[in-house]
């Protein structure tokens, strides 16, 4: 299943109240009929799902709507491991892949909405900080390089800001604002000051 948007194409949007970075990890239960369908046609044609942070509503709405609205910016969604427990229910495992822009968006028959997105270019690399990696490499030791979900890229800025991220409760808007970034310098900084502010 590719994680990467060469050109605009559409694709089902799932928003969430939560950020999904990529490389990151996303465990969801789907029970909503329009995110089955959404599931089955992924797992079908293998092919990703886009999760967005909500930026206005609710994660459940009625059918006959979208859930809620989605911030511009988001991270396509790989399912790596699934499994139905029973007919109205998934349990999924998502991996995130490449941020995309949304241009565009419809909402389907089913109450499922729909995006005409775009890929974000590429994040201007840098080395990460030491402190910054002391960190991540404290928590691979403490749960164990088998159970840290990889590939591990401890060389990588944007990579090593995005699982501090995800470990520590920064605010929502913050994460989504660090997903925006487009150099790893400044997800960096941003990580370190948020540190910083919360010792």
């Amino acid at each position: 299943m590719s994680t990467v948007i060469n050109e605009r194409r559409e694709i089902a949007l799932f928003p969430l109240g939560t950020v999904l970075f990529p490389g990151g990890r996303l465990p969801l239960k789907i029970f909503e009929q329009r995110y089955l369908d959404m599931t089955k046609a992924c797992l079908r044609d293998n092919t990703p799902f886009g999760v967005c942070l909500i930026s206005e509503g609710k994660e459940v709405g009625d059918p006959a709507t979208p859930a809620a609205t989605p911030h511009a910016v988001g991270c396509l969604a790989v399912i790596e491991q699934w499994d139905m427990p029973n007919p109205s229910m998934f349990h999924l495992l998502a991996r995130g892949g490449e941020r995309f822009r949304v241009l565009e968006t419809q909402v389907a028959a089913n109450g499922l909405l729909n995006g005409v997105v775009e890929p974000l270019p590429s994040i201007e690399p840098c080395a990460p900080d030491a402190q910054c990696v002391q960190i991540i490499e404290r928590v691979i030791a403490s749960v164990g390089k088998q159970n840290f979900p990889g590939p591990i890229c401890l060389d990588e800025g944007a990579w090593v800001a995005y699982r501090i991220a995800e470990m520590m409760n920064f605010p929502m808007a913050l994460k989504q604002q660090m997903l925006e970034m487009t150099q790893d310098s400044n997800i960096l900084d941003a990580i370190k000051n948020l540190i910083k502010s919360n010792t």
